[in-house]
């Protein structure tokens, strides 16, 4: 058993281990704004591509894999055609190798549902089209 002396020491030094931890100064970290996000992915890629693919019903969208995946979309026009969108988001930096789209397609033959393949093009619109929407996001935000 300890001692009286020994036992206030070692409750003295504990006191004083524990007033060390409680200074009101706090670390500031200097983060871009693109940096300060409560996503696993950049913010504004994120957005942007959510508002992209909006016309589709969403399966799934992880803000923190940075993963988003449409069901099913047939266009109103045509009905014999429909498009599934997978947008994945690779990093926490706004830039062009960021972002993938992968899409999938099916038509219509004999009431059944044939794959059949995506344009290249298609595929590079839709990424050119979140990059834009981002940087407009990412603007608005340092001007405002």
């Amino acid at each position: 058993m300890l001692s009286r002396s020994a036992r206030i020491a070692l409750v003295l030094a504990a006191t004083g281990a524990l007033a060390a931890c409680g200074g009101r100064d706090r670390p500031q970290a200097n983060l871009p704004a693109s940096q300060v996000n409560t996503i696993g992915v950049n913010s504004y890629l994120w957005r942007a591509a959510l508002e992209t693919v909006s016309f589709a019903p969403l399966l799934q969208a992880d803000s923190a894999g940075g993963v988003i995946v449409t069901d099913w979309y047939s266009n109103p026009a045509n009905p014999g055609e429909r498009v599934k969108l997978t947008v994945s988001i690779l990093d926490l930096d706004l830039r062009a190798d960021a972002l993938r789209v992968a899409a999938s397609r099916q038509v219509a033959q004999g009431g059944n549902w044939v794959e059949a393949p995506v344009q290249a093009a298609t595929v590079q619109k839709l990424e050119d089209i979140i990059l834009t929407k981002a940087r407009e996001l990412r603007s608005q935000t340092v001007a405002s």
